[in-house]
């Protein structure tokens, strides 16, 4: 008698895997069985499985993750709500970016991640009541105080929730860390040195400069906002990368994206990569000022990248294993046999897009990644509706598929 067991739950069929990790980039089936992959090979039986979806025409990837977002929804001024826009971006971990310090963590961690359907991880904030005062008109720098920013209590909550703390996180800047400066990325520095995480410093109008802050930053350490327009660009007025970045990059300091609504410049991020320096890892940095433009989401920030030179596939390794192993999660970001079955696909759509950086310079971009759904631990989930996809008929895009 022949067996008509099934072995996997479900059949992932005919889809390009690209797969940075394990080095994949081609037409390849993938099992699901109890959230985890199973097997993955060039063909599998159709059969061999309970469900089967046909992923002829897609991308497949390691769940996308966002490894710079402000998701403390309804806590937050600037907080948007993590689901909706990892399901309209394909992302299956979303990485909330300081958002909460000490005094509100707990909040954070009950309140949204608890009851999210995404994966979310979180850094720290080295303030103690984290970003409280982010709004249109009204924004105070929650670094610029001394007397908030515990060493102490920092270390004490973050060691409380390794399982989601991933790094400490400090804003600087002329309206972030104000007269205090370095003195607040030393704390942050120092919490990290006691947790062992990673810190990710955002970098703002100056003071301080570029070049001092990369100096204080340890390898591993992550700069975000690294392609912002002038002042405290990554090149000077001639488009010459400057010499800090070199130097920080070779002592191992990563370089992510982290567009939100004043990071991310096209002469910054052209010049840069032209020039041999792409980012490390693309981030969205979104929020509720950016959620509707010009940031929107991370695949339409990896969208941009690819409009300035990056090849798909390296978009994609900057968008799942460099963040996981940013984050020294390295059961994220990869489709090895027995990892979570997080899985982000993806039309690749021949387009004609006018795409703006935070300045209003406009880019007409060839390519357009357009989610298709993702899988959370074997759970497939549709995609989201993108509103701005809508505006892009308004401006004058048009699609060539």
């Amino acid at each position: 008698m022949v067996s008509t067991e099934r072995p996997y739950d479900l059949l992932l069929a005919g889809g390009r895997l690209i797969d940075p990790r394990n080095g994949v980039d081609g037409v390849r089936d993938i099992a699901i069985t109890g959230g985890r992959v199973a097997a993955i090979a060039p063909r599998l039986e159709p059969d061999s499985a309970r469900d089967l979806r046909d992923l002829r025409g897609l991308v497949v990837t390691p769940g996308l993750i966002d490894l710079h977002t402000h998701i403390y929804h309804r806590a937050t001024s600037y907080g948007v709500e993590p689901d909706p826009v990892a399901e309209r971006s394909a992302v299956t971990c979303m990485v909330d970016a300081g958002s909460a310090g000490a005094g509100n963590f707990a909040g954070l961690r009950d309140f949204v991640i608890a009851r999210s359907r995404s994966r979310v991880l979180a850094f720290l904030n080295i303030s103690f009541p984290g970003i409280f005062a982010f709004d249109s008109g009204l924004m105070f720098g929650e670094a610029s105080l001394a007397e908030l920013l515990s060493v102490e209590r920092c270390v004490a909550v973050a060691h409380e929730n390794r399982d989601l703390i991933v790094g400490i996180k400090v804003r600087l800047g002329a309206g972030t860390s104000g007269r205090i400066g370095l003195e607040a990325l030393d704390r942050a520095v120092e919490a990290a040195r006691q947790t062992s995480l990673p810190v990710m410093t955002h970098i703002g109008k100056p003071p301080p400069g570029y070049d001092e802050i990369l100096a204080r930053l340890r390898p591993g350490d992550i700069l975000t906002h690294c392609f912002r327009p002038a002042p405290n660009a990554p090149v000077d007025e001639t488009g010459r990368l400057l010499p800090a970045l070199i130097e920080a990059r070779r002592r191992g300091v990563l370089f992510d994206i982290g567009h939100g609504m004043g990071a991310f410049g096209f002469a910054s991020a052209e010049a840069a990569i032209s020039g041999g320096f792409p980012p490390d890892i693309v981030s969205s940095d979104v929020h509720m000022l950016c959620v509707d433009g010009p940031a929107f989401d991370l695949l339409h920030t990896m969208s941009k990248l690819v409009t300035c030179g990056v090849s798909l596939s390296d978009a994609i390794a900057m968008a799942t294993d460099a963040p996981a192993q940013a984050m020294r999660r390295p059961d994220l970001g990869h489709l090895s046999l027995g990892a979570p079955a997080d899985i982000s696909l993806i039309e690749t759509v021949e387009a004609r897009y006018p795409f703006v950086d935070v300045a209003g310079v406009k880019r007409e971009g060839a390519m357009l990644l357009r989610p298709r759904g993702l899988l959370r631990a074997g759970q497939f989930f549709e995609p989201g509706p993108r509103s701005w996809e809508a505006a892009h008929y308004r401006d004058g895009g048009s699609y060539d598929d």
